[in-house]
């Protein structure tokens, strides 16, 4: 295995995972992207972030984009590097949005761009690689994959696959100023759980595939949650009393991921809007339907006898 090209840029969207019953499991990818163009060079690793953490993350091989990259020559067998990366980031840090997946999703396929067989990083691979930095396969499968997946592990395997899409699925992302570590949130859950709310969620789980992808009606009940968000309401008290009041006035609304973003996954109306406040940034997105993207630079071009050829 060797590397066949020296430049590429990858782009991967946002996520929201869980959408309410679906918990590790469930995601969904919007059109908000992070962008990161990367270089291999002969010096040591440079890392320049604009956008979201620009100034608050590392800008070594401490990069999470730089570990996903590197682990990711290491499974195919290929040579290591000094990379020079430009990250222009979108997605929110800390706020449930699939910040970290995204990061890691990306340095995998910059690593599947860079080498000259892309098949020893396919998606399966690259879904199992990402799920060994993140724990659970929820926000990674819709990172790499777009729209809506499903996501299991099957022993130490990751698998996922995508739920089709009814046109008026629409997300509304509300975005607040705080963050809320996922660790923090993770902590807020039971080492167990009942069994009437275990068969309480797998009912809602299968009526959410219903309404995602041909009964919107059913929307509401089908985002009813019985496992997660309750028991992390102390941690995030404004994204539960937004998420109730909006579910109040009929919008199927739930926590991003481990959040404190809340979601909507229809567009709002002007009456479920007044519920929202001011403090809130509302984002109305489309579902990213293609997930992770991987381009390469054109071919270097040079004038030769008043014509344009490929450099050598």
């Amino acid at each position: 295995m060797r590397l066949q090209r020296d430049e590429v840029t990858v782009q991967v969207p946002a996520t929201s995972a869980n959408l309410g019953p679906g918990f590790d499991a469930f995601g969904i990818a919007h059109a908000l992207h992070d962008v990161v163009t990367v270089r291999a060079t002969t010096g040591a690793t440079q890392v320049q972030v604009t956008g979201e953490g620009a100034g608050e993350v590392p800008t070594g091989d401490d990069h999470l984009v730089v570990q996903a990259l590197r682990a990711g020559l290491d499974h195919a067998g290929a040579p290591q590097a000094g990379f020079s990366l430009h990250c222009h980031n979108a997605i929110p840090h800390g706020r449930g949005l699939g910040s970290s997946a995204g990061a890691v999703v990306a340095g995998l396929l910059a690593a599947r761009g860079l080498i000259s067989e892309p098949e020893a990083l396919d998606d399966e691979v690259v879904l199992d690689l990402a799920t060994s930095f993140e724990g659970h396969p929820d926000n990674a499968a819709p990172a790499l994959l777009g729209g809506a997946t499903v996501a299991w592990m099957e022993g130490t395997r990751a698998r996922a696959a995508q739920v089709p899409l009814h046109p008026d699925i629409r997300p509304t992302v509300l975005v607040p100023a705080e963050r809320l570590p996922t660790k923090r949130a993770r902590a807020a859950l039971p080492a167990t759980v009942a069994h009437a709310d275990a068969a309480f969620n797998a009912g809602r789980a299968g009526l959410l595939v219903l309404a995602l992808s041909s009964r919107p009606d059913l929307l509401l009940p089908a985002t009813e949650d019985r496992l997660h968000q309750a028991q992390r309401a102390d941690a995030m008290m404004a994204t539960a009393a937004l998420v109730q009041r909006l579910r109040e006035v009929g919008a199927p609304a739930v926590i991003s991921g481990a959040g404190p973003t809340a979601l909507v996954l229809v567009t709002l109306t002007e009456a479920q809007r007044s519920v929202v406040g001011e403090t809130w940034h509302v984002l109305d997105l489309a579902v990213d339907l293609d997930g992770g993207q991987v381009s390469v630079p054109e071919p270097a071009q040079v004038v030769r006898d008043g014509r344009l050829a490929d450099a050598p």
